[in-house]
């Protein structure tokens, strides 16, 4: 059954460092489980699988994660897009806003420069 479970995890895509790794602790909880009630019957035995069934996934489960993500990855993206678009039109208002204040100082800066002129050269 071992083998089972870590070829399940090896075809789910976990890698098999990490495949090994669970499948480990999952047949020690199992074990710890099994001893603790000192099986003797058949179904004790059946408890023990029953123990298993909980712990692992079957493919619907893992399509339906996989489902899940997916979900969560197209709103994520779709986050991204919406703050990437408010951010650009706060961008464009800023700059706009610059532009608003360099004109208004250019033109008041030119209004003192020939108040100045007109102060020095009629004297």
């Amino acid at each position: 059954m071992e083998l089972a479970i870590y070829e399940a995890f090896r075809e789910a895509g976990i890698e098999e460092k990490a495949a090994k790794v669970i499948t480990t602790a999952i047949n020690k909880a199992i074990e710890y489980n099994v001893d603790s009630k000192q099986l003797a019957t058949k179904g004790d035995i059946e408890h023990h699988y029953a123990v298993h069934s909980q712990q692992l996934a079957t493919k619907g489960d893992v399509e339906k994660l996989r489902l899940d993500v997916e979900k969560l990855r197209i709103e994520t993206r779709a986050d991204i897009e919406k703050v990437r678009l408010e951010t650009k039109a706060d961008i464009e208002k800023a700059k706009a806003e610059i532009i608003k204040w360099n004109i208004g100082a250019i033109i008041a800066a030119a209004g003192i420069a020939m108040a100045i002129a007109r102060i020095f050269l009629t004297a």
